[in-house]
Parts: structure tokens; C-alpha cells; sequence
């Protein structure tokens, strides 16, 4: 079988194109914490606030988000609001007053939609608000969605199912049509996401499930898809290998494409453990944290048994439903990659913090400085460059042969004629003696050797 690459960005997140691998491993890489952007203060938000959805959507960044609180005395919310926040550099947000729904007999604030006395549908008013508990928005990118209808979103709720609301501007939405999508026997009660796949040229909503009746068994991950965001295709799960060790449950899954490379589809989701107890005096059991998940068919998915993301040395985020990774990445500087997620869920202080990576930095091939390597099936390509996207140390270095599909290495292109490449750059054009232009190569099988020490390999593209 031959990949055909063609000119496209390809990451290292799994070993798609890898036929064999010596000495070199997949390195999954965390994002470094950085600061606090968001503490859910204002009046109609609360200590059981979440978030659903970042959108990188021209000179802005949108955030959806919910505004709740939680009375433990009660034992039930207090009230719930989908909340919008927009900031131009992905560290500052600001709360727009939209004048769209009243609170405490006022208008002031950034409410989309929502309802008081939140956790159980008992009211007109709760049906009104439907969607508020788990308001996942998104930019569709579908050239044929009518304007009126540029931005999309879904909610799912126990009782009444699984449905749809469109937007014109972000901030004004109405339901998609009166129905739910789906009823609510197959729909849980948190996240969902939904996009338009360029690749696939459909619709695709992920969507939590259990492996017994709903709300009994396992938390997981199921799919469908839509071509016109109205009709549905029934839910199937997701295909991903677990850590066989301890009952993982995923309660959310936060699946996009990947905005450099939409073929790829990489998930967020919350790891929650639900037999674990840390903070004594907090009422309730299980810890979270958040995992990775990425897929290029949007159902066989490679599950990473490592946390993407700890709770750390804060032990308030060692209190059960923390650590949720937000849905959606932002590039949010050059060579930066912003995610985000919870922290201090069920306390006053509730908040959301941000983390970063670097471009392309989910995951590298890595390989001590005593070396390894590794080499792909066969491939065609088009394009006149290699450019890497790579790291080593100072001592380090990356090396590339290209050969025949039989395993011969081409005249020109052989490991010895190929100085070594060290430093850390996100768009490497690699060099042979002879220079640079490996256009008399494109679309004729050939297969990559690369050679590391102490380096890191993230992703790879040719172009030009």
C-alpha cells in the first residue's frame, strides 16, 4: 500500500505512515500551565461553572461557556446560563453586556440563554432554556450553509434528546428545528461537540454514552453524522483501546479537526475515575484529569493511557469533575498553541486556566541521544520541499534519507549526504548536498529514513 501524502501538513500522533521504528519512541507532550484567564465571579455565574466551546473567528476569540452555581445544602443548581466572552489575544477576555436576558432584574451582563431552578426539567421556562447545561458552539465552515446559519451549536439533555440551534452573529441562536435531533434515550447530559469535516464532507457530533442503559455503566464516546445538520445518522461508539488497569470513563471528548490539518481529528476528553476519593472533607467521589485522543477516520481512535494534562500540585483540583479540557485550540502567538481548561470546579474560585504548546507539539517522535530511527511505508508526495518541524539539544540532531519504495536509498538523497540538522524551528527545509529541490521525486513512491539523537519530531510537510 502507498500513502499518499500529497502536499498536506501530516503530524506524528500515531504511526499511520510508520513501517518500522528502532530505538525511537511516540512522546506525548503537555501543555505548559500559564496563567489564570478566567474566574467565574460575575453574579450569574458560580462555582459549578463550565465551559463548552473556543472559536478562532477573525480578529476575535469567542468563548461560550456555562454560568451556574450549585447549593450544596440543596443539593441541587441554583440556576444555569450560557455565558459568551470574546478577547483578541487569547489572555484577556472581557464579558460583553449583550442586553439579551434579565437577571436579578437586570439586563447588564453576557447571557445567551439559560433558566433558574437548572438541574431538572420541570418548567416552561427550563424548556426555554433547553441547551443552557452544555452549549457547544461552532464556526461551520461548510461553504453551502446558508449565511443566516454561520455559526451552529448543540446541547443535549436528558429527558428531551439531542438538539440543534443556528446563529447568524455568535449571539443570537434559535433552535434548529422544534424537534430534537435525537430523543433522549440515547443522549447523556454533558458536552457534545459537532463540526463540519472539510475532509469528509459531512457533519460529525460526538457525543457521550454508556456502555449499559442510560445513565448506567461506563461513560464513552459515540458519533454520528449529518449532511445537513437536520437528519442524523444513528449513534455508534467510537473504537479506542483502554487501559485494561482501571476503569477509565470519558465524560467529555472535545473532538475537532485539527485547524492545520483537518484530516486529523484530535480530542480533549475528561478522564474521570469515579472509586477515587482524594480531598476527604469534598462530598462526592472521582477524580479527572485530561486525556488525548486522535483519530483520521473520526471512529478508530488512539487513546493515550498518559494524562494530557494533570491536576498538579493544587490540591483543589483534586476534587472530583476538575482538570476538563476546553473544547477547541487558538493560535494565539507565532508558534504557540492555546488550550485551556478547569479548575477549582465545586469551589467559589472556580476558574479557567490556559496552556500551551507549540505548534503542531501534541506529540514527537523522540529519541535519546544514543539514537534511534525510524522509516515509513512507501509514499508519493507533491511539492519541491521537505519542511520538519523539529527540537534537539545542542548536542543533538536530526538526519534524512529518502529511498525507493524498495528500501534503497536514492541517488542524491542518501543519509551521508544530508548534514545534520540541529536546533529547534518550526519550518526546517531540509537540505542535501545538492540542495534543497526534491521535486523530481514527487509522485513516485518513495519512503522517509529518519535519524535522531536527542531531538524530537513533530511533524513533517512538502511543499513549494
Amino acid at each position: 500500500m502507498v500513502y499518499d501524502l500529497d502536499s498536506r501538513l501530516e503530524l506524528f500522533l500515531d504511526d499511520a505512515f510508520i513501517a518500522e521504528m528502532k530505538g525511537a519512541t511516540f512522546q506525548l507532550h503537555h501543555p505548559q500551565p500559564r496563567e489564570v484567564v478566567f474566574v467565574f465571579d460575575a453574579p450569574w455565574e458560580g462555582n459549578v461553572s463550565a465551559f463548552g466551546s473556543f472559536i478562532q473567528d477573525g480578529a476575535f476569540f469567542r468563548m461560550y461557556y456555562r454560568g451556574a452555581q450549585w447549593d450544596y445544602d440543596r443539593g441541587e443548581g441554583v440556576y444555569e446560563y450560557t455565558c459568551y466572552a470574546q478577547s483578541r489575544d487569547g489572555v484577556h477576555w472581557e464579558r460583553p453586556m449583550l442586553r439579551l436576558m434579565e437577571f436579578n432584574g437586570s439586563k447588564e451582563n453576557n447571557i445567551i440563554r439559560g433558566y433558574a431552578g437548572c438541574m431538572e426539567p420541570k418548567t416552561d421556562q427550563w424548556i426555554e432554556g433547553l441547551g443552557a447545561h452544555n452549549f457547544m458552539a461552532f464556526k461551520d465552515e461548510n461553504p453551502a450553509a446558508p449565511t443566516a446559519q454561520r455559526y451552529k451549536a448543540v446541547a443535549g439533555v436528558r429527558y428531551y434528546g439531542f438538539f440543534g440551534f443556528v446563529s447568524a452573529d455568535g449571539i443570537h441562536w434559535e433552535r434548529a428545528q422544534k424537534k430534537a435531533f435525537f430523543p433522549d434515550t440515547r443522549v447523556s447530559d454533558w458536552v457534545q461537540t459537532a463540526f463540519w469535516d472539510p475532509t469528509r464532507q459531512q457533519y460529525y457530533a460526538y457525543l457521550r454514552g454508556w456502555d449499559g442503559p442510560l445513565g448506567t455503566g461506563t461513560r464513552t464516546i459515540c458519533y454520528c453524522t449529518s449532511d445537513d445538520f437536520h437528519h442524523w445518522s444513528e449513534l455508534q461508539p467510537i473504537v479506542y483501546d483502554a487501559p485494561p488497569t482501571r476503569q477509565v470513563q470519558l465524560y467529555t471528548n472535545g473532538i475537532l479537526p485539527y485547524f492545520r490539518a483537518p484530516h486529523l481529528l484530535i480530542g480533549m476528553p475528561m478522564r474521570f475515575t469515579p472509586d477515587r476519593h482524594k480531598i476527604t472533607e469534598h462530598p462526592y467521589d472521582g477524580l479527572s484529569d485530561g486525556g488525548l485522543l486522535v483519530s483520521r477516520d473520526g471512529h478508530q481512535f488512539k487513546f493515550w493511557w498518559e494524562a494530557f494534562i494533570r491536576p498538579g500540585l493544587d490540591q483543589q483540583n483534586w476534587i472530583q469533575r476538575n482538570n476538563i479540557p476546553a473544547t477547541g485550540v487558538l493560535a494565539t502567538a507565532p508558534g504557540e498553541l492555546s488550550i485551556y481548561w478547569l479548575e477549582h470546579y465545586y469551589q467559589d474560585d472556580c476558574r479557567l486556566r490556559r496552556g500551551t504548546l507549540r505548534t503542531d507539539g501534541f506529540v514527537s517522535v523522540n529519541a535519546p541521544y544514543a539514537g534511534g530511527e525510524f522509516t515509513t511505508h512507501p509514499l508519493t508526495f507533491a511539492g519541491r520541499e521537505l519542511v520538519l518541524n523539529y527540537s534537539t539539544s545542542a548536542m543533538g540532531s536530526v538526519q534524512v534519507e529518502i529511498r525507493d519504495a524498495a528500501g534503497k536509498p536514492l541517488p542524491g538523497f542518501s543519509l551521508d549526504q544530508c548534514p545534520a540538522i540541529y536546533g529547534d524551528e518550526l519550518e526546517h527545509v531540509v537540505a542535501w548536498e545538492a540542495g534543497t529541490d526534491v521535486s523530481s521525486l514527487a509522485g513516485r513512491p518513495v519512503r522517509l529514513r529518519f535519524i535522531l539523537r536527542d531531538a524530537d519530531l513533530f511533524s513533517l510537510q512538502f511543499r513549494g
